[in-house]
């Protein structure tokens, strides 16, 4: 998915501020050191308590907690470009009453899209299966590499995730770990689902 451009909503900025928006901008760096980028979500009681102390809005405190929360939804995405070839992966595992496999890695001059599928047999209980199998999905592979879940689809007992992976993987990515991790919601509330593809 391509990331809309961000426009500056107004010309108007009160330079007055300068100061007070840059220690906002090493408060905001220092919190995420402090907690190791992991804060959580303030008590409604601390929130209700600092509105009141600073004659602020609480929704405007649960919008701003919430945004810091999940910074990583910000992160500045690659978008592939220079379609240079296919890699034919065809690994598959198959967990529980589910295969989870990938097909193939698209190469780019700039970045690799991994392939990951979900299939499954709803005759039994077709009725919440496509529900229970539509997460949010993360790729590691190791600090070298960051990956990001850039779009899919699926219908019926199929679902299709597409992940961006920058630098460029190797042409050979033999020896390479694709680790998948399912939540709940985007970077949150992982389910303890975890799947392991091997590349050898």
């Amino acid at each position: 998915m391509k990331k809309l451009r961000f426009e500056r909503p107004t010309d108007h900025y009160d330079e007055k501020i300068f100061s007070i928006d840059e220690q906002i901008c090493e408060l905001v760096q220092k919190r995420k050191e402090l907690s190791g980028n992991n804060p959580g979500f303030p008590p409604a009681e601390y929130i209700q308590d600092w509105a009141k102390k600073y004659g602020l809005y609480e929704d405007l405190l649960n919008a701003l907690f919430g945004t810091l929360r999940t910074d990583e939804h910000f992160r500045t995405q690659v978008e592939p470009s220079g379609f240079q070839k296919y890699i034919p992966v065809l690994k598959s595992v198959v967990k529980g009453d589910s295969l989870y496999s990938v097909t193939f890695i698209r190469q780019y001059e700039n970045a690799s899209v991994v392939n990951f599928n979900i299939d499954w047999d709803e005759s039994e209980d077709s009725s919440d299966s496509f529900i229970r199998y539509h997460h949010f999905w993360e790729l590691y592979i190791n600090e070298d590499y960051y990956c990001t879940m850039d779009g899919g689809g699926g219908s019926g007992e199929h679902i299709n995730n597409n992940f961006v992976v920058s630098p460029r993987l190797p042409d050979d990515v033999s020896g390479l770990q694709l680790i998948f991790k399912e939540n709940e919601e985007p970077f949150e509330s992982p389910t303890g689902v975890e799947i392991v593809i091997d590349l050898d």
